[in-house]
Parts: structure tokens; sequence; C-alpha cells
């Protein structure tokens, strides 16, 4: 069977604990939610018994029952006073977010993690804390420390990832970096997040999806990847770009309206440093296709009718995803 009954048990529950908090009214509820999230997860993690998975699982546990317990106790006390209970969500939703300065965990947990499992913390554990986040009633203060948030996560995840050659740990540190864009969205508009984060999910299965298909977890094993067609094989690139936010791929739509946003509340310095911590970024994607591109068996070049006949029926479909603004970019110029 491809999926076990209790696989698609604890994921349905997964998915319900997401749906409990975001639809929850009060943050007693929110947090029943997001536990029964929590509770559903660690058994998927764990399943493999496997000693990299079990030490995931437990950090992911105590990380993240540590944000829930800060939830709790500001929602207990948010009827005394206002300013405290706020901040303290605040930090309980960055931390569970993976964001600066509470990220530390996240490389670690997804050091150890199957490609599946990478993709829901990057995908479906996000929109729980995401949306929780965007409904904070925002002051000043919380609005100042957002952005800090935001200039933390996107130096540290592009410097932290300049030197690594696990490619899921150089992922966590790039959710990291899209992290800050998401929340500098946060703090200006509602739709603007929305919009980054879709993006950022569908462009992240392409590319998370090539690297399980191919099998590879380091640096090394992109000069050993073999028996693909040219198209299959020019596809990492691509899909690391777009994931990069490099024009005119699609991932530079999203980061571009945050910049007409930036530019539009002149904001140049915050927008200044998240630019450069995008080149540092895209910096250590390059070096991924150089490792696939050049120092991979020349054999990929060569016998191309053999070799088509291997490429992965969602090609096209990748493809498509990745450069559709290179078909359509005058819409999206007038948008």
């Amino acid at each position: 069977m491809l999926f076990s009954p209790n696989t698609i048990f604890f994921f349905l529950t997964l998915t319900l604990g997401t749906i409990l908090s975001i639809s929850s009214t009060s943050w007693l509820c929110v947090w029943v939610g997001l536990e029964l999230n929590l509770m559903s997860f660690i058994p998927l993690i764990a399943k493999n018994y496997n000693m990299y998975f079990s030490e995931s699982a437990l950090k992911y546990f105590l990380i993240q029952a540590t944000a829930s317990a800060i939830i709790i106790m500001a929602s207990t006390i948010q009827l005394i006073m206002s300013l405290i209970p706020s901040l303290l969500l605040l930090l309980a939703l960055i931390m569970k977010l993976g964001a600066a300065p509470f990220h530390f965990w996240l490389p670690q947990v997804m050091e150890g993690l199957s490609w599946s499992h990478i993709y829901i913390i990057m995908s479906l554990q996000k929109v729980a804390p995401l949306y929780l986040l965007s409904c904070l009633n925002f002051n000043i203060y919380l609005k100042y420390f957002i952005i800090f948030s935001a200039a933390a996560s996107a130096l540290l995840g592009a410097l932290n990832g300049y030197n690594t050659s696990s490619l899921r740990k150089i992922l966590a540190f790039s959710s990291i970096n899209h992290m800050a864009w998401m929340l500098m969205s946060i703090s200006m508009n509602e739709m603007l997040w929305i919009t980054y984060f879709a993006f950022y999910v569908i462009i992240s299965f392409s590319i998370i999806f090539l690297f399980d298909f191919f099998k590879t977890f380091y640096l090394n094993d992109m000069s050993n990847i073999k028996s693909t067609s040219f198209i299959m094989y020019m596809l990492i690139p691509i899909c690391l770009f777009s994931l990069g936010g490099l024009p005119p791929f699609t991932g530079f739509f999203p980061k571009w309206l945050i910049i007409q946003m930036l530019i539009s509340n002149n904001s140049y310095m915050i927008l200044s440093l998240m630019l450069f911590s995008t080149l540092i970024t895209l910096f250590f994607y390059i070096r991924i296709c150089i490792f696939m591109l050049l120092m991979s068996n020349p054999i990929m070049f060569v016998n191309s009718y053999e070799l088509i006949q291997k490429k992965h029926t969602m090609t096209p479909y990748l493809i498509l995803l990745n450069i559709i603004m290179m078909f359509t970019p005058i819409m999206f110029i007038f948008l």
C-alpha cells in the first residue's frame, strides 16, 4: 500500500487541527487545534523507528510544546493586561514558524526527516501560525518586533545556508529567509502574505519532488544524478532559480509585489537588507546547480534517445509552473 491507514488517519487529524486553529474564536480553541496538529505530526515523523527520525520528532515536540505553553499562558492573562500577552503570543507564533530569533530548531529537525515530512513542515505546518499572526492586533511595538524578526530571518537564513552541504539544511535556511518576506507582508497587507505563501508552497513542492525523485540529500549526490532526460536534468536549476526569486521565473512575482509595497511605504533600508539576503540565497542555489551541471557523468548528454524515455510524467507541469513568468510577463506588469 502506498499509504497505510495510520498515515491517512494522522494526516487527516493534522489537517483537522489546522482547520480548528484558523477557525476558532478564542485562544483556548486555538491552543486545542495546535495541540491536535502537533500530536498528529509526531507519529508521522517517528513511525519509521529510525534514530534520526526519533531525534527530530523529540526536538520538534519540545519546541512546539514550549510554544503552545506560552500561548495558553498568554491567553489566561489576556484579560488582566494587553501588551504582554500580545507580545507572548507573537513570540510563540514566531517560534512555531521557525523564524529568527527562534530559528535554531528548524535546520536540526529537517536534517533528520524524509522529503515528504519536510514538505509538510514547510507548508501545512505554517498555515495556522501565519494566519494567527495576521490576526493579532498590531501596535507600534509589535510591528517593530516583526520587522526585527524579518530582518534577522533574512540575514540568518542567507548566511547560515552559505556553508552547508546538506540539501535539507539548505532548504531549511531558505525557508527561514522566505519567512522574512512573509513577516514583512503580514505587517503591511493580509492578502499579500497569502499570495506569497501560495507561490512558496507550490514552488517548494516542485523542488522537493525532484530531490525525492532523484534521492538526493547532499551536494555530492547532485553529481551522481543519472539516467534521465536533458529536460528533466535542467528542471532542477529552473526550480531552484524560481525558489530563489530570480526574474523572470515564477518565484519572482510574489517578491515583486512585496518590493512594490515596501517602496510605497518608503521602507528602503529593510528592502535593501532583504534583497541583499536574497542574492546570498541565490548563490547557494547556484552552487547546487554547479555540482549537478559540472560534476556529473557526461553520458547524460550523449545517448539522448535512451534517456528521453525516462523522464517523469510531471516534468511538463513542473516546467510550466516555474517558468510561467516567461510566457506571460505583460499580464503581471499590469496587476
